[in-house]
């Protein structure tokens, strides 16, 4: 009898110390991949909104860009730097002088924007997908304010931009988007991160 307590506690003991070292070695969780991501569009487009909801911040302290920030937004699987770009005109000149070593491209349209405006932001965007470091990126472009009355939907500014020929063979994702929905923005985010892993992955294809 008492061999069978020993062999019992035994067995206590063994399973006691696997849980034990199964708690204490577990390593740490693989470290989240990180892309470079570019953000642009006219002033008003709402960038910094957007992406202060993102990262959880107040947005009642909010001015335009006036040259440049960054801001890492952290995400389930993957981290953007995001290098958010001022789209005044003083500024909108010396947008490519930023391109350098992104992964991404944000666009951000202002879907309520006067007709000039609309297209201003389309002569940008064309110029953007055209550019020699950018034209092989991922895009998302973001018809922002949709909770505006005066707010295009998607699908109109996707016709107005015509985007299908002009982007044919390219990555790219163009959704709505307001500050006031965060968890319908974390999603279209989660749609540019999976382009970029797919960018990512093709060379081990090869």
């Amino acid at each position: 009898m008492s061999e069978h307590i020993q062999l019992s506690l035994a067995l206590c003991r063994i399973g006691f110390y696997t849980c034990l070292r199964t708690l204490c070695c577990k390593g740490p969780p693989p470290p989240r991949p990180e892309y470079d991501v570019v953000c642009i569009g006219l002033t008003g487009s709402g960038k910094s909104s957007l992406l202060s909801r993102l990262c959880r911040e107040s947005t009642d302290t909010i001015v335009p860009t006036t040259g440049f920030s960054i801001k890492a937004v952290p995400f389930q699987n993957a981290i953007l730097n995001v290098k958010e770009l001022g789209g005044a005109d003083h500024i909108k000149k010396y947008w490519s002088r930023y391109y350098q070593g992104s992964q991404g491209v944000v666009f951000v349209v202002n879907s309520a924007c006067s007709a000039a405006e609309l297209e201003a932001s389309r002569a940008e965007l064309h110029s953007a997908l055209q550019h020699p470091q950018l034209c092989t990126l991922p895009f998302l472009i973001l018809a922002n304010h949709q909770d505006q009355p005066a707010a295009r939907p998607a699908p109109e500014i996707k016709k107005y931009f015509e985007l299908e020929p002009l982007a044919r063979g390219k990555r790219w994702v163009l959704a709505g988007s307001s500050a006031a929905d965060v968890e319908g923005l974390r999603e279209t985010f989660s749609q540019l991160i999976s382009l970029l892993e797919e960018r990512e992955a093709e060379p081990a294809r090869i």
